[in-house]
């Protein structure tokens, strides 16, 4: 079939040539399509997973690190790990993260559940599933339109999320926590997986329980790191244990024809520095107009050509020279530096640049984070309330949210901050007072 923008999409036979079984360790063939080609485009070194936060006591004990590396595959342009961490270790029980504290995903949930509802006029009989739910901010506007809704969370939070009203199951979503669903609560009109699609390691078991309580007409919808805004805004930071994939529209189209599943629509959004929100269908239903666009600018982008993944390795070593030679710049008569927000990201750029006690006396967060009192994985740095950049009057601040750059910066003026700021990607840059 030739479409106006000249793209064709091709046909993949619906067979179920993959394994359900769940990956683990080192592998050598694709997440998607089993190609065994899979070329490293950028090594990130061996770093400890990115919520690993050690207490003051387990400074002092041994700290385990895996092998972090960017790859591609040469056949479906899937961007991967080549190595899974067992999910029990990266997505442990006092996994130190709520979603309710990032106010930009706040305000994009508000607005997707608001979407879904006019959108596919879902009704209060309908039921809303949230797979990798955390605290529950995401059904939370589900359910206060009258839906019903259900929680799926491996870890403690899901307590939290019960607590505030969110019916929550504390598991990993498989065919036996799928099953149980359906007993207990009926089929799903929209089952949703923000910022969790990637970091499944059970992915065709995920895609078969998905197809299992998904109702006929119902919709599927992911978020991801969209791997345009990687490679645009070079934010190699978003590379770490969680995210086993890097979505592209090509290779995701592949994995749900695989699965019995349409890609029916996607856009990309704002959320975590750059997002693609993804909606399938069960059975065979034709892609929208954006469906096609975003291919086409995939194509132009030259995301299906490793030259351009090779562009992208040089640049970010680029960028850790520059941000180091800043750094050594700021240092000189003893300044002080602070980094400004822990977020998962972080800890990759902590990481890779092996920027830590040496150049920075500690990282802050906002009031009220599970994080305060802990201290980085790997670089080992202190995590304390942010209030004290203000009592100590600190010269300079690195802000490790930097993709929510503006919006911290423009907050901290407002609270009375007069240092200056160091900006560590896509360009590192200080920022005058």
């Amino acid at each position: 079939m030739q479409l106006d923008n000249n793209i064709k999409i091709r046909k993949i036979k619906l067979m179920k040539t993959y394994s359900t079984k769940p990956l683990v360790g080192h592998i050598n063939q694709c997440q998607i399509c089993n190609n065994k080609g899979l070329e490293i485009v950028l090594p990130l070194g061996h770093q400890p997973p990115v919520h690993a936060h050690l207490t003051k006591e387990g400074l002092g004990q041994p700290e385990i690190t895996y092998p972090l590396n960017f790859c591609r595959c040469d056949k479906c342009g899937l961007l991967q790990l080549d190595y899974i961490v067992d999910p029990k270790i990266v997505f442990y029980p006092e996994y130190p993260y709520y979603t309710g504290m990032t106010s930009m995903l706040v305000r994009n949930f508000q607005l997707l559940t608001n979407l879904l509802i006019n959108q596919y006029k879902l009704t209060k009989k309908d039921l809303a599933i949230d797979i990798g739910s955390n605290d529950g901010t995401l059904l939370k506007g589900f359910k206060n339109q009258g839906m019903r809704v259900l929680g799926i969370e491996p870890t403690n939070v899901a307590k939290i999320a019960t607590k505030n009203g969110i019916p929550t199951i504390q598991e990993f979503f498989n065919e036996e926590t799928a099953k149980k669903i359906i007993k207990k609560n009926g089929r799903a009109k929209i089952i949703t997986a923000t910022n969790i699609f990637a970091h499944i390691n059970n992915l065709f078991e995920f895609m078969e329980s998905i197809k299992k309580i998904l109702d006929d007409g119902g919709i599927f919808v992911s978020e991801s790191q969209y791997l345009m805004d990687i490679i645009e805004k070079l934010e190699f930071d978003t590379i770490y244990h969680e995210h086993l994939r890097f979505y592209s529209l090509r290779p995701l189209r592949r994995l749900f024809s695989q699965t019995g599943f349409s890609l029916v629509d996607a856009e990309r959004i704002q959320a975590a520095g750059g997002s693609i929100r993804v909606y399938a269908m069960k059975g065979k239903h034709s892609p929208s107009k954006r469906v096609y666009k975003l291919i086409n600018d995939e194509e132009k982008a030259g995301l299906y050509k490793i030259q351009t993944f090779r562009k992208f390795a040089r640049q970010a070593l680029i960028a850790k020279r520059k941000l180091l030679a800043i750094l050594i710049n700021c240092k000189k008569g003893d300044n002080r530096i602070v980094g400004l927000g822990a977020p998962a990201r972080s800890n990759t750029l902590l990481g890779f640049t092996k920027i830590g006690t040496d150049f920075l006396d500690y990282v802050a967060e906002r009031k009220g984070s599970p994080k305060i009192g802990l201290f980085t994985p790997g670089t080992h740095l202190p995590v304390i309330d942010e209030q004290k950049i203000f009592e100590q009057k600190i010269p300079y601040v690195l802000i490790l949210s930097w993709h929510i750059g503006k919006e911290l910066m423009k907050k901290f003026r407002e609270r009375g901050y007069t240092g200056k700021f160091i900006m560590p990607l896509p360009k590192p840059t200080v920022i005058p007072k």
